[in-house]
């Protein structure tokens, strides 16, 4: 994750409040847990949103998140549930864990976290050299269609939702502005927090930036970086990608070493 990308997350408990509940990437990843051995790991995995539901399905899980707070949340909700997971503190595109797994996942868009060439490259290279010869890698990012990109400048309405602690309704409303020549889309996100009878008691305004990326561009990425492409979905119920998705969901099978990294050992 891009370190300026913080601000969304510095709040794991909001975080959790309006994702936690969340779980559509469950069915999924369980079905290509059961057909692995060893550690699974998930990258950029937050507060544990996929990874604790998975280690209490009896799967070894680690956890890596550069945001300790997020990581924190994550370890505390786990200890709670008396899951074991090892939960590790690194930047996903220099990752350095002392195994290798045939299974590795990143939900949640994480990918869109990786704003630069480098840093794509950087993350991809990572899970590279974690990566059995013939292992799997999943991960998900939205499609860059006319609608996502050229989304409005002004407020749009996005969703409401009820806390469930102070029981105020928090009506949430989105902006954004995209860099075609970066393809990154710059949003702010706005939370009204309501009373039942509808007066304004609260506002909380906080920024993210994500990088978008074209379907034959991923082609070229993945390959440069030593993956084969399996699969590429719609949605986590495998429906085939159409030109109306919102998410493309990738299952991608190592098949050598990244192009950069040809001459070393690891």
């Amino acid at each position: 994750m891009t370190l300026t990308n913080f601000e969304e997350y510095d709040d794991p408990i909001l975080y959790d409040k309006e994702n936690e509940a969340y779980l559509s990437e469950l069915p999924f990843l369980l079905n290509w847990a059961s057909k692995t051995e060893g550690p699974i790991i998930d990258l950029a995995c937050g507060t544990g949103r996929l990874t604790i539901p998975l280690a209490k399905n009896g799967y070894p899980l680690i956890g890596v998140d550069i945001h300790k707070g997020m990581l924190k949340e994550a370890q505390k909700k786990s200890s709670n549930l008396d899951v074991e997971i090892e939960w590790v503190e690194q930047d996903c595109t220099k990752l350095h864990l002392p195994l290798k797994s045939n299974l590795i996942y990143s939900v949640g868009n994480s990918f869109q976290h990786f704003f630069t060439n480098e840093e794509q490259d950087g993350f991809l290279n990572s899970v590279n050299k974690h990566l059995e010869i013939g292992g799997v890698f999943i991960f998900g990012t939205r499609f860059p269609s006319v609608e996502e990109l050229l989304q409005p400048s002004t407020e749009e309405y996005w969703k409401t939702y009820t806390d469930n602690e102070t029981r105020n309704i928090v009506d949430v409303y989105t902006k954004s502005h995209y860099d075609s020549l970066k393809q990154v889309q710059h949003y702010t996100t706005i939370r009204r927090y309501k009373t039942s009878d509808g007066q304004v008691v609260g506002d909380k305004r906080t920024n993210i930036s994500l990088r978008y990326v074209f379907p034959k561009e991923m082609e070229r990425i993945l390959l440069v970086n030593g993956f084969e492409i399996v699969n590429v979905y719609k949605d986590w119920n495998e429906t085939p990608v159409t030109n109306d998705s919102y998410e493309m969901i990738y299952v991608c099978k190592k098949i050598t070493k990244s192009i950069g990294n040809l001459n070393r050992s690891y």
